[in-house]
Order: structure tokens, then sequence, then C-alpha cells
């Protein structure tokens, strides 16, 4: 099961990204373990500092934060100037040491690029195997905290920060919270030790939270059995975005094109389904959901349907699908000439505002693809009839005008009407 989600009608807010990367555990470490004398000793190559490799008991006496990273880790990048400045701060009372187990020449050439150049400063271990292999992971950034020569907790980096290091420099009792990150080929919280009993097997589930999960990223996945999906997933997103995307894949089984113009919201407070901000503009764990629902195989077909029910009615609020009469923009054709028809050949699909080249494409792609414009604010309907593919070549479709004046060339038109079309209805629960 894949930890992706885009889909460019509908946008989704990542607020961090959790890459997924799998070690053995072998001899990995538990809470409250001592960190064993081989990994304070070993020497640990490392880049932007003046040795080629330092210890990790040179620091010993300090409270020490591992942060695995890797050059493509947006989120790790992210969370660099944070870790700088908090080491400053607790300057000779903590040591905060970035690890990647990409080799010191990828580091070197990141460090030198024009990106990289912001996070010189950062000492990090290059080519790391044993820290990787005492401490697994299966997402990055992770944060080990070392105390008093045992392994204090495993967390992500959102928990790094004066309050949490204060509180474990004074002893005290720490209000981090463990994050062991899950994998997305297994059901959300499922106990593993449901895979050891014999003669049962998983034929339906549904899990329904509120608050961020930290143990696993900020997206979706699906169970499949082949090409077929008969479960999916949703961690630590918005309630709108997660009946948006359900509703998304049940119009695409009909054929019919969405976007967030064929959304009704009749709630009194709409703010509360979507992401929350604070002043420092990161989203508020608070208001993130986390949805799974899975399916027999054989009832596949019904899988998206089933889950806007589902999801329905458990949540605070309940969507449905429903006909309402909406002004709309009429795509249609204005001759009987085909200037539309594909010339056949490879399928080529570059669609921009600017400039659009479309080959061999169906009109129910092309009519998604313009529904996703923003300034575009009523929905497209196609009714063209056209049911063979066409080649399109456009420029500058920024608005209604626009589109008309290029659509012209192929003896095409849009015009506002209105019409009764499925949308997605979003209510408050009496």
């Amino acid at each position: 099961m894949k930890n992706i989600f885009c889909r460019g009608r509908v946008p989704l807010i990542l607020a961090v990204t959790i890459a997924t990367t799998t070690y053995s555990q072998k001899k990995s470490l538990k809470i409250g373990d001592a960190v064993p004398n081989s990994v304070w000793t070993a020497p640990m190559e490392v880049v932007n500092h003046s040795q080629k490799t330092i210890k990790l008991s040179e620091d010993k006496d300090k409270l020490i934060l591992l942060d695995f990273w890797n050059t493509w880790c947006s989120a790790c990048l992210t969370g660099f100037p944070k870790m700088e400045e908090l080491q400053k701060k607790f300057s000779g009372k903590i040591k905060i040491l970035a690890v990647s187990n990409q080799d010191k020449a990828t580091l070197e050439k990141f460090f030198a690029s024009k990106n990289g150049q912001r996070y010189k400063e950062i000492l990090s271990v290059a080519g790391d195997k044993i820290l990787h292999s005492q401490f697994p992971h299966k997402g990055v950034p992770y944060i080990i905290w070392i105390k008093d020569g045992k392994l204090l907790n495993t967390t992500d980096g959102a928990q790094v920060n004066e309050n949490t290091i204060n509180e474990v420099l004074r002893g005290e009792s720490s209000s981090l919270q463990t994050v062991v990150y899950m994998s997305r080929e297994r059901p959300l919280m499922l106990s593993e030790s449901f895979d050891q009993e014999k003669g049962t097997s998983l034929t339906n589930y549904s899990l329904l939270s509120k608050g961020r999960i930290r143990s696993i990223g900020f997206g979706s996945g699906f169970h499949r059995n082949g090409n077929i999906v008969y479960g999916r997933q949703f961690t630590n997103l918005s309630l709108l975005e997660i009946f948006t995307a359900i509703t998304d894949e049940i119009f695409q089984q009909r054929k019919e094109s969405f976007s967030n113009k064929r959304i009704v919201i009749e709630v009194k407070n709409p703010t509360a389904l979507d992401y929350i901000k604070n002043s420092e503009g990161r989203v508020e764990d608070y208001n993130l959901y986390n949805y799974e629902y899975i399916v027999p195989v054989s009832l596949s077909d019904s899988l998206y349907p089933m889950m806007l029910k589902n999801l329905s009615q458990f949540a605070d609020y309940s969507a449905s699908i429903e006909k309402r009469k909406v002004k709309c923009l009429i795509l249609r054709r204005t001759s009987q000439k085909d200037r539309i028809a594909t010339k056949g050949g490879e399928m080529k699909y570059r669609f921009s505002t600017s400039e659009s080249d479309l080959q061999n494409i169906s009109m129910y792609a092309f009519v998604n693809s313009i529904n996703g414009i923003p300034e575009i604010k009523l929905p497209i309907i196609d009714e063209t009839g056209y049911t063979g593919n066409v080649d399109l070549k456009l420029l500058g479709i920024s608005d209604p005008a626009s589109l008309s004046k290029e659509l012209s060339k192929y003896d095409l038109e849009i015009i506002e009407a209105d019409r009764d079309i499925n949308v997605l209805v979003i209510k408050d629960k009496s």
C-alpha cells in the first residue's frame, strides 16, 4: 500500500511528509535500555566538521538527540533551523546530531547545492549503519532521545522544543509522546497478535479517530489485491479532505467530473470541517482525522459508496451525493465539423493554464482538467456527446473568456446555464 495521495482537481494539504524507509530490527533497543558501548565508541564519518569522524562518547554526559534525516525529506530540512537554534540555546547541555544513511559524497553534494547552502552548518553523520541498526525506523524525521546513557524516548521532530528539552533536563515527568512509525501495509491500530491467529481472516475493518496520530504521516494509502482496491486509509487529514477524496473516487467510477465546485457545505461552522492553523501557520493536531475502511474483495466496487455512508454515520457531520440545480458552464459543439478527433499515436497529457498540449486523451480527462482551474468558478458540464479521444492545443486559459476563445478554434464553446447535477452536500447532524 503506497503512501501517496495526489489529486490534481482537489488540493491536499500536507503539512509534513513522512518518507518510508525500513531497517532491520534485530539489534534494536527498547526505551530504558542502555546504549551499548560499541555504539558510544564507534567512529562515525561526518560532514560539515573539522574532523573526518567523531564518537558519540564525546557527548555522553549530555542529553543527546539523534535527528535521523535524508536529503530528499523536506520536513527534515524544515526542522534544521529549529535544531540549530536549540543547540545554541542549550549549549553545553545537549547535543543534537543529524544522522543520515546516505553516503558522504551525496551529503557533500547536497550541502554544496543552492538549497543545501542554507543548512551547511549542520553537523551530520554520513553513511550510517550502526545507529540505524540500533534505532530502526520507518520514516524521517525521527528523533532518538538519549540521557544518562540510556534510550529515553523516540519521537517525531515536532516534539523537539524548549519546553520538552527543559522537562527532560530537569528530570520532570515528560510530555513527550513516544513515536514508533506504523506501516501503511496493515490496518491502522490492528494488533500484530491478530496475525498469529490461525483459522481466521480479516473480512471487514473500520477505524475513525479524531486527533493526530504521530506514528504515521499525513496522507493516504490503499489496500489492494492485484489491481483491485478493497480498502482505503486516510491519516491526519481534515474531515473535508477525506469526504472530498471519497466522493472524487465515486465520481470517477461514474465517469463524472468532480471538483470543489461541486461541494455544497451547509453547516453552521464550516471552519471545523477544514484544516485549522495556529498563529505560526502550522496545522492544529486536534482537528485532524484518521479513517480506514476495508471490505471483502467481492465488494470492492462498492467500497467508496460504503465509505461515504459509514463515515457520515459516525463523523460529526453527514455527507451525501445529491442532485441540485446549479449554475454551470456547458461545453458544447458549435458545428458538425469534427475538429477535435485524435490523429492517434501515443497519449500525451501536458496541461497548464499557460499552454496545454493534449493528444489522444478522452473528453472526460479534458473536462476534469479545466474544472480544476481556480479562476473558473462554475462547474463545467460536458454536453458535446463526443465519445472518441481528442487532440487539443490551448494557450492562456485562465478564465472563462480566454477558455472560450481557445475552444472556438475547435468549434467548441461554453455557455452559462442551470443544470441538475450531482454534488457533494455536507450537513450538520440534526
